[in-house]
């Protein structure tokens, strides 16, 4: 998303009727563009119950599975702003109709992967579409709905997300127990295919054309500093545990940093210049919106990397089916359905600390599922571990809800739309940053030859990661400045 996508002053009027009011937008204008952003989320998250068959099948290393969701998170995260800088030059539709096709054909490749490093290049690339997708659901809602509607549309955006995050492994263990076709793991990627057709058909005949105003340009140099930069970054992060940290992987966290301070000074250069830079660097000077994407970052640091090892946990530590560990996923959903769905409620009343409200109730929650997990043995039921999981759900509703309304309410509405671009960017690199993290920690507690005891001790490392994210989270919510209402 760019500054443009969100301004409204700037968006196209919907049409008008002969009679002079405007026309209501179609009904199925809001499922069709929801949709978009439910399948590529859910990609994301669908994909955590098939590791353990696809690893096996595949014969992929512990660093490709890492890839496997950090590389869609890496690419998706890096192409956001500019998807939507495409968008706002190109048309919104016609920018989610190539991502969503793009998103199809990428889908099939994945799905008929032989090897762990083409199911790697195929996530990428997943990633790269729905980065070309993502920032038009906003955009185009944003154009055609107005007044109150607008508000509904937006929550609803903020539903599709999280019932994709949260029951994604429940819907990729019911398409692997079915196994249609034989296809197994791989019915969790090829399942895409008549949905995103069926989404591109009905766009094309209900969802109406946009672009922004004033045709700003695409910023080809900030577009290609800040990907290798986050490359930089995420690589040997995920690839320097199995090499043994040889000298590349600190040589690359050394240019992550001149990439990123040359990336500034690019940036800073081409808005004195009154161009269009990728990110505007003067909104870096907000306290609010400083705090706000540590928040963001922090809390998505969690997330991934949660539902990464509690997969890993519950079918190789535990023996457990894709659907078995489907089904203990939805416990999470419970606890995320009550408090999602009644967040906005729950914000009016506690202001910014409805956040902390939710990090401190996912320590708890981590807290129960660690010590469960460290008691059951290798006799103990699974059930034992749902009351942990229910209470996690519930903070992770309350959190994720409000997070960024929270924050952009907070930041200079002159850098709202920029800063809900780069906002969102952070959502994807979070991600990123904790699985591969969260990866180091896991597969060397884990060992050389694991049992169930090994898979236990390394789960339990991973919880100890979490709870500090979860507590990092709190703390930073307290640096968020005060609004007018004191919260």
């Amino acid at each position: 998303m760019t500054t443009e996508t969100n301004r409204s002053a700037s968006a196209p009027s919907p049409p008008m009727p002969t009679g002079g009011s405007p026309a209501a937008p179609h009904r199925l204008i809001l499922p069709t563009v929801l949709a978009g952003v439910f399948i590529t989320t859910l990609d994301f998250f669908i994909v955590n119950v098939a590791i353990p068959s696809l690893q096996t099948d595949l014969n992929a290393s512990a660093s490709a599975i890492e890839w496997v969701v950090a590389g869609f998170g890496l690419a998706y995260g890096v192409g956001l702003i500019t998807g939507g800088r495409l968008g706002d030059l190109y048309g919104r539709r016609k920018m989610f109709l190539l991502g969503l096709g793009l998103f199809t054909i990428a889908s099939l490749l994945c799905g008929v992967a032989q090897s762990g490093g083409f199911l790697v290049s195929s996530r990428v690339l997943q990633g790269l579409a729905a980065a070309m997708l993502a920032p038009q659901v906003l955009a185009l809602l944003g154009t055609i709905f107005t007044g109150a509607a607008r508000l509904k549309v937006f929550a609803g955006y903020g539903l599709a997300m999280g019932l994709a995050a949260v029951f994604g492994q429940l819907i990729g263990g019911l398409l692997i127990e079915a196994d249609i076709a034989g296809w197994g793991w791989r019915s969790c990627f090829l399942v895409n295919l008549p949905i995103c057709l069926l989404i591109m058909g009905v766009t094309l005949k209900v969802v109406p054309e946009s672009r922004a105003e004033g045709r700003p340009k695409l910023d080809f140099l900030g577009v290609v500093m800040i990907t290798l930069a986050l490359v930089a970054l995420v690589l040997p992060l995920i690839e320097g545990r199995e090499d043994g940290w040889p000298l590349w992987t600190w040589l690359s966290f050394g240019a992550f940093v001149v990439l990123m301070a040359a990336f500034v000074a690019v940036e800073q250069s081409i808005a004195a210049k009154d161009g269009s830079p990728l990110v505007n660097i003067a909104m870096f000077r907000d306290r609010a919106f400083v705090v706000g994407l540590a928040c963001q970052l922090v809390f998505w640091m969690g997330q991934a990397s949660f539902f990464l090892v509690l997969a890993l946990y519950m079918q190789a530590g535990r023996g457990l089916s894709a659907l078995e560990a489907g089904l203990l996923f939805a416990a999470i959903g419970a606890g995320y359905m009550y408090t999602s769905m009644n967040a906005t409620k729950f914000a009016t009343k506690l202001g910014r600390q409805v956040l902390a409200v939710g990090a401190l109730l996912m320590v708890v929650g981590l807290v129960v599922l660690g010590v469960t997990a460290a008691q059951l043995g290798s006799d103990g039921h699974t059930a034992w571990l749902i009351p942990g999981l229910v209470i996690d759900g519930a903070g992770m509703g309350l959190a994720v809800a409000p997070l960024a309304s929270t924050v952009l309410a907070r930041v200079n509405p002159q850098y709202a739309g920029s800063a809900s671009g780069v906002l969102t960017t952070g959502l994807q690199i979070g991600n990123s940053i904790g699985v591969a993290v969260i990866g180091v920690i896991f597969y060397n507690a884990l060992g050389e030859q694991p049992d169930s005891s090994a898979f236990a001790h390394a789960f339990d490392m991973g919880i100890v990661f979490l709870v500090a994210v979860a507590a990092a989270l709190a703390l930073l919510v307290q640096a968020l400045p005060r609004t007018n209402a004191g919260k």
